[in-house]
């Protein structure tokens, strides 16, 4: 297999994203309805948050079984690095965000031309959209890793195991778009077509690049620091998601939709793992 297929299907693995992502245009959902949307997703990115650190952690806990020292501190520390950029990022990224807003609001209101009103305030971003990329952005940073998996195998010759690889990703990037849209839904905002092209992009597209890229630059410190960023901006995410379902006060429905959510991560990860990954 060329490396032109091997790359091919490498996007087709990252954009089964969008077979998720129309489930963000229901109209006006019910409240169980949203409250179980949210709770599902969040199953899904508790499992994606297991999964990515497991694969993250794998080298530096090889590293310390073969006593390989310098290895294994290496790992751990851009681990640590890439898992502390990816929370705490989207944190000081979150407030900074929410100053400009005010201050945009402020301005305008208080400005020069307010009396007039010929610059109205910017409408700010919503928290469902600003959680939704976020999320989109988390499961970029995964995908990248994911590709670079694809990449490596095709590049050391494992192309049965790459190709077992790009289904079982296919397969778990169709249930992310509904992750990324989650928050969507629950609110009852309704995104645009143009919206929902660009957040299956962000997710489903770094797949592609790090296909491309794994099949020249075999490097596990590369895939451990996309990994903790990835690992990093999920866990933020999950938190804020919590924060949504204990609003919605529906504890019974949000503790089992949030099982199937696990369920799921874990079924549309079983090609994956019978390929020994």
């Amino acid at each position: 297999m060329s490396g032109s297929q091997i790359a091919l299907l490498g996007a087709i693995a990252g954009f089964t994203i969008y077979l998720g992502l129309p489930i963000g245009r229901l109209r006006n959902p019910a409240p169980r309805l949203r409250a179980g949307l949210n709770a599902v997703a969040i199953g899904i990115l508790l499992f994606l948050f297991w999964d990515v650190l497991s694969a993250a952690w794998e080298p530096t806990d090889a590293a310390l079984g073969d006593k390989h020292w310098g290895t294994a501190a290496t790992g751990g520390l851009v681990l640590a690095a890439g898992l502390a950029a990816g929370l705490a990022g989207l944190v000081y990224y979150d407030r900074w965000t929410a100053r400009r807003q005010t201050s945009a609001v402020v301005s305008s209101s208080d400005g020069p031309g307010a009396a007039a009103g010929t610059e109205p305030a910017p409408a700010p971003q919503s928290q469902a959209g600003s959680l939704a990329m976020m999320i989109a952005i988390g499961i970029g940073l995964h995908n990248f890793a994911e590709g670079l998996a694809i990449g490596n195998s095709a590049a050391k010759g494992e192309i049965s195991l790459a190709v077992l690889l790009i289904i079982g990703f296919g397969l778990h990037n169709a249930t992310e778009g509904f992750g990324i849209v989650a928050p969507l839904a629950a609110e009852g905002t309704r995104p645009s077509w143009i919206s929902l092209a660009l957040l299956g992009l962000i997710g489903g597209g770094p797949t592609f690049a790090g296909t491309l890229l794994g099949q020249h630059l075999v490097s596990d410190t590369l895939s451990i620091a996309f990994l903790g960023l990835a690992a990093g901006s999920i866990l933020y995410v999950v938190i804020e998601l919590l924060a949504v379902a204990r609003r919605a006060a529906l504890k019974e429905l949000t503790t089992w939709m949030i099982l199937v959510g696990l369920l799921l991560g874990f079924a549309t990860d079983a090609v994956v793992t019978a390929a020994g990954v």
